[in-house]
């Protein structure tokens, strides 16, 4: 019974203990718990107060930027009004200076009135004083005048034009002689090949074949007129295309070298001859850019250029006398200060005209420039080998400078061939030309055609007259005649005074 109250006791015991170590463990935690809540109040406190001091100066900044921007809006307004009565003044002085100006105008008109009506009575006591209209008093003053200063005028003249020969002559030569010297060029006039020689009489047969029928197959093919019996030895080609010219005599060549001449075979070689010629052009475009150094040339304007190949003027081979004026015009851009790739460029195309001149109407320079800008040219270049005649005015220094070379280029001796007859009308032409002209008394053209010395009656052509003559003259050449190079006129006036002591 003892030891059952023990066990009731200590068990009381154990638990009243228990329950006392429970809540002081609990009154410490709690505590803890107080320390660690009341330091976190401490520490939002502190953060509020310090989220509060940064929304007042934020507040206070956004004030502050608010008043300064009022100010600025202030000040811009006041002066924009300021601005505004600036302005209100201006267009007031404005139209009180219209108001002034009309009225001095209105006075200007009644004065300029005044002065006319002065002016005109004036007139009219003169006239009637001089007995002369004025009509009449204006003629014999400018011919008093003319008289006294004839001389005087005659001197200035020559004097400027001796000045302006000696300095342009010296300029010019030295340019174009140094340029000449540079330029080392083939001076021999070539001729486009219109005839095949055969090696033997017999082929002519084959090449006719059974009833003219390959002979008939080959112009039908190529489009050139083919003559067999005219000259012994040699085929005649015949046609005004020089292309079509060429197809047919390497067509020829060809059939005579394969010796298989039926129209099957001709027309197979026709197609490689005109292949063949075609690949001759682009290749002979290109390398005409190539010699001159002309690079970025559309393909369609170096198709053009290789046409030229086959192309003559006056005996002279087309695109070699435009390569050479490329050279030579180059050269003489870099002397004068001009634009060398442009000039060159120019040159070399200058004459494309005239491949397109049996297919289209128009003058070759002028062809020459539609071509280049249809083509993509660069505009420069197109109005300069456009402008390279005299029936358009030349606009820049690279046109003049086609103008110079086209003229040195067909003027060499050799590079054109001319007959003895064309040569012989043309001196005749030179000669009546002059003639025609009242006052002239000889006229002799000299020099193959480079000088017209003309004689004059010196009792009907006095020194400005002789001027004004040789000026006429050169003119009437120019619009009536065709000549490469420049002609000069050389109007000769000469008085003789003869008398006999007896």
């Amino acid at each position: 019974m003892l030891e059952a109250v023990l066990a009731v006791v200590g068990l009381a015991l154990g638990f009243g203990a228990n329950t006392v170590i429970t809540k002081q463990r609990r009154g410490s935690a709690e505590e803890k718990i107080q320390k660690e809540l009341d330091k976190a109040k401490r520490e939002a406190d502190k953060l509020i107060s310090e989220a509060r001091e940064e929304a007042n100066k934020a507040v206070d900044a956004g004030r502050k930027e608010e008043q300064s921007r009022r100010h600025e809006l202030k000040d811009l307004e006041q002066r924009l009004i300021n601005r505004e009565e600036s302005l209100d003044r201006k267009l007031d002085e404005l139209d009180k200076r219209n108001e002034n100006l009309r009225a001095s105008e209105d006075e200007l008109d009644t004065l300029k009135n005044e002065i006319r009506d002065i002016r005109s009575r004036q007139q009219e006591k003169l006239e009637k004083v001089a007995k002369l209209t004025k009509e009449d008093a204006a003629q014999k003053l400018m011919q008093m005048t003319e008289r006294d200063i004839r001389n005087d005028l005659l001197g200035l003249v020559n004097k400027l034009q001796n000045e302006a020969k000696e300095s342009a002559d010296e300029q010019a030569g030295l340019i174009i002689t140094t340029a000449m010297e540079r330029m080392a060029s083939e001076v021999t006039a070539e001729r486009t090949v219109t005839s095949v020689r055969l090696e033997e009489e017999e082929m002519k047969g084959r090449l006719i074949g059974k009833e003219g029928r390959n002979i008939q197959a080959l112009q039908r093919a190529t489009g050139v007129d083919i003559m067999v019996d005219d000259t012994p030895g040699y085929i005649v080609l015949s046609s005004f295309d020089p292309i079509r010219r060429e197809v047919a005599r390497q067509a020829l060549e060809m059939l005579i070298k394969d010796g298989r001449i039926h129209p099957g075979r001709i027309e197979e070689i026709v197609e490689k001859a005109q292949k063949k010629v075609e690949k001759d052009v682009i290749v002979a475009g290109e390398d005409a850019a190539r010699e001159v150094g002309i690079v970025g040339i559309p393909k369609e304007i170096l198709h053009l250029l290789g046409e030229l190949k086959y192309r003559t003027s006056f005996g002279q081979n087309v695109l070699k006398h435009s390569t050479e004026m490329a050279h030579i015009a180059g050269m003489i851009a870099v002397e004068v200060d001009a634009n060398v790739k442009t000039a060159k460029y120019a040159a070399l195309v200058h004459d494309l005209g005239k491949a397109l001149t049996h297919k289209m109407e128009g003058k070759h320079h002028h062809l020459s420039g539609e071509m280049l800008r249809k083509y993509g040219a660069p505009e420069e270049v197109a109005q300069a080998a456009e402008q390279h005649h005299d029936d358009m005015e030349a606009t820049s220094v690279e046109a003049l400078i086609i103008r110079v070379v086209d003229a040195i280029s067909a003027s060499r001796p050799g590079a054109r061939s001319v007959s003895a007859e064309n040569f012989g009308e043309r001196m005749k032409d030179l000669e009546n030309v002059a003639n025609g002209f009242p006052g002239v008394e000889k006229t002799y053209a000299i020099s193959a055609g480079r000088e017209v010395r003309v004689f004059v009656r010196p009792e009907s052509i006095d020194d400005l007259s002789a001027i004004k003559l040789a000026r006429d003259i050169a003119n009437k050449i120019e619009s009536t005649m065709q000549y490469p190079g420049t002609i000069k006129i050389n109007v000769i006036r000469e008085t003789r005074a003869i008398e006999f002591a007896k």
